[in-house]
Order: structure tokens, then sequence, then C-alpha cells
């Protein structure tokens, strides 16, 4: 595959271009297991999101800054903030994955809001007490041995690891 003779260019951008993608395609991936394939996240799986969800606007201005006459430090410093964004995704998700093999105990609350609660007003509060969102200790699925969690780590730590890179061999 051929890259542009812009992001030969600038490490920096390809580096944007790549890690926010990346983190889209990461993000989306898990929305479309929730909304499409029936999964519901535990409250630890939803945490794990938090820092796709902060790190795509950033990898835009990443995008932007390095494609831009802008100084030179700023994509740097915005991918850098990336790459820490997704080790501490790493981090949530090495706990997460901890606590469905029963290495160490979970948060006590870990659990959502369920879906499916009824639409009778009668049989609403019923519902309520009964349903009960998943629990982080148990994987909801796994793929080659690794859950959902394990997963994120892997994806979390390639990302961090292209905007490292990209923040190091930008000019």
């Amino acid at each position: 595959m051929q890259r542009s003779p812009a992001l030969q260019r600038s490490p920096a951008l390809f580096a944007a271009v790549l890690v926010t993608l990346g983190m889209i395609v990461t993000v989306g991936t898990a929305l479309g297991f929730e909304h499409l394939g029936g999964y519901i996240p535990c409250a630890l799986c939803l945490m794990q999101r938090e820092p796709y969800y902060y790190g795509i606007p950033v990898g835009v201005l990443a995008i932007i800054s390095a494609a831009f006459p802008m100084p030179a430090w700023l994509p740097r410093l915005l991918l850098a903030v990336i790459a820490i964004m997704m080790l501490v995704g790493a981090g949530i998700g090495v706990y997460h994955a901890g606590v469905e093999w029963h290495f160490w105990a979970g948060p006590a609350n870990c659990s959502t809001t369920a879906q499916g609660v009824s639409a009778n007003v009668g049989d609403l509060l019923g519902d309520l007490d009964s349903k009960h969102g998943p629990s982080c200790t148990d994987a909801a699925l796994r793929v080659l041995g690794l859950s959902f969690a394990g997963w994120n780590v892997l994806a979390s730590l390639v990302l961090a690891a292209i905007a490292i890179r990209g923040a190091v061999k930008a000019r």
C-alpha cells in the first residue's frame, strides 16, 4: 500500500490519521457488539470506552495540526496525549480482565441498567427490581481466549505505540 506524498512527508500526520481511525474502529466495534450483537456492557466495559471517546476529538485535532502549518510541537503533544489516554485504557482493560479471571475483586457496584424493562407502567417497578445489568466478573464472550476487555488491552497498546512513534518521529 502506497502512502500519499503528504503522509510520507509527515510522520505525525500519518500517525494521527492511523491512530484516530484505529480509535474509531475499536469503539465502533464495541458499539456494534452492543447495539447489533445484543451484548450489554458492564460498568467497566463502559469505562474502557471513555479514553476512545476523549481520544477521537484529540486525534482529529492532531490531524488538523499536522496537516496545516502549525507549530511542530502541537501534533507531537496531541499524539502524546492520545498515547497516555490509550495507556490508561489499557490499564482499565487489564484491571477488567483480571476481574473476569478472578485474579482480584472488582468494584462492588459493577452493573449497568438493564435493557428490556417493561413498557407497562404496572410492571415497571417489578422489572426494575428483577432486571440487572451484567456483572463485571463474567466475560460476555471470549474469542481466541480473550474477552472484550483483553482485546481492548491489545488494541489500546497498539494505538498507544502508534501515537508514541508518531510523536517521536514528528519533526
